[in-house]
C-alpha cells in the first residue's frame, strides 16, 4: 500500500455499493485500509460485498438506505454517528434512470423519481456528510456524476439533466465546504459495463454507435472507476476540490 493512498483509520460510506461501480469502489477503499459502510436500498444486497471485503482482510458493514427517502438518510447518519462517531469519506454513487425514451415522453413519476434520488438524495447526503466530517477536521465527498451531464445521452434526457445538476452541486459544495475542511469532487464515468447500463451496452446497435465516439474503442469495467475515487478520497488529492474528472476512454474529447 502506498502511504499517500493509505486510508487506515478512515470511515467511508459508499452508496449504491451492492454492485457495479459502487461495489468496485467499496472493495478498493477497503483494500487501502478504510472501514467501509456498504450501502444500498436493502442491506442484504450488500452482504456479499461485505463478505468479500472481510475475506480479503478488510473491514466493512452493510447498511440499508434509499437515498430517495429523507427519513432513511437521517436514520443512516444517526446510525453512523452512534456506531462510529465520525465519517471521513462519502461516495455518492446510488442513482436511478427509470426513463429511456424521448424526453417529451417522460412522465411525472419517472421525472420525480430521478430528481428525488439523483439530485435531492445527493444533496442531502452531501449536506449531512459534510457536517459530520467537519466535527473531526474534514473529509472527502466524491459524487459519481456521468459524462451524460456534459453531453446528454440520447433518450436519457431527465437522467442527463440530473447528472448535470450533480456537476454543479459538486462545485457549489466544494466552494462552501472548503472552510470546513471538506473536499468535494466528482467522477464522470463514461460507458461502463454494469447492470445499471446493461440495457444500453448489451444492445449491439447501441454499443457499436457508442464505440464510434470512444477513442479507446471499448467500454470500461467498474474497477476502472475505482482508482480515481481512491485518489480523490486520499491525501494524494489534499489540494483538489471542485474537480470533475472524466474517466471515459476519451469520449468527451472526441
Amino acid at each position: 500500500m502506498t502511504a499517500m493512498f493509505d486510508l487506515t483509520g478512515k470511515v467511508a460510506l459508499v452508496t449504491g455499493a451492492s454492485r457495479g461501480i459502487g461495489e468496485a469502489v467499496a472493495k478498493t477503499l477497503a483494500a487501502n485500509g478504510a472501514y467501509v459502510i456498504v450501502s444500498s436500498r436493502k442491506a442484504e444486497a450488500c452482504e456479499s460485498v461485505v463478505a468479500a471485503i472481510v475475506a480479503a482482510g478488510g473491514r466493512a458493514e452493510a447498511r440499508a438506505c434509499h437515498i430517495g427517502e429523507m427519513a432513511q438518510i437521517d436514520a443512516l447518519f444517526a446510525d453512523i454517528m452512534a456506531a462510529h462517531g465520525r465519517l471521513d469519506i462519502l461516495v455518492n454513487n446510488a442513482a436511478t434512470n427509470p426513463h429511456f425514451g424521448h424526453i417529451t415522453e417522460t412522465d411525472v413519476s419517472a421525472f420525480q423519481k430521478t430528481v428525488d434520488v439523483n439530485i435531492r438524495g445527493y444533496f442531502f447526503m452531501s449536506s449531512a456528510g459534510a457536517k459530520l466530517m467537519a466535527k473531526h477536521g474534514g473529509g472527502s465527498i466524491i459524487n459519481v456524476a456521468s459524462v451524460n451531464g456534459v453531453v446528454p445521452g440520447a433518450m436519457q434526457g431527465i437522467y442527463s439533466i440530473t447528472k448535470a445538476a450533480v456537476i454543479a452541486m459538486t462545485k457549489s459544495f466544494a466552494q462552501e465546504c472548503a472552510p470546513m475542511g471538506v473536499r468535494v469532487n466528482a467522477l464522470l464515468p463514461g460507458a461502463t459495463d454494469t447492470k445499471f447500463a446493461s440495457a444500453l451496452f448489451h444492445n449491439p446497435v447501441i454499443l457499436e454507435k457508442a464505440l464510434t465516439r470512444i477513442p479507446m474503442k471499448r467500454i470500461a469495467e467498474p474497477d476502472e472507476m475505482a482508482g480515481t475515487v481512491l485518489y480523490l478520497a486520499s491525501n494524494a488529492a489534499s489540494y483538489t476540490t471542485g474537480a470533475c474528472i472524466n474517466v471515459d476512454g476519451g469520449y468527451l474529447v472526441s
